[in-house]
């Protein structure tokens, strides 16, 4: 004759352990899910982080070379179409549309 009590008990220990593992797994705080959610945004913050790195070391590279009087007369000629007296500036625009 089968034993039903110790056959309930188990696969209690079993069902309470598959209950316990799910509800780690999907329902919890510290789940499984938001560990995958908290690892893809420390990724993303990584990638941002190093793209802001070197948008930082391109701006020192441009403060210093604005920083000499040359350099000031090349940014001002270039993006501010400044000149000389006497100057004429003549700007050609390319027309990419054909």
């Amino acid at each position: 004759m089968i034993d039903f009590q110790a056959y309930k008990k188990k696969y209690a220990y079993l069902l309470y352990i598959l209950i316990f593992g799910i509800w780690m797994l999907f329902f919890d705080s510290n789940s499984l899910l938001s560990h995958i959610k908290l690892n893809r945004e420390i990724e993303s913050l990584r990638r941002q982080k190093e793209f802001l790195q070197k948008e930082i070391v391109k701006d020192r590279k441009a403060i210093k070379e604005i920083s000499t009087d040359e350099g000031r007369e090349k940014f001002g000629r270039e993006n501010y179409y400044f000149k000389k007296e006497n100057e004429d500036i003549f700007i050609i625009e390319y027309d990419t549309i054909k």
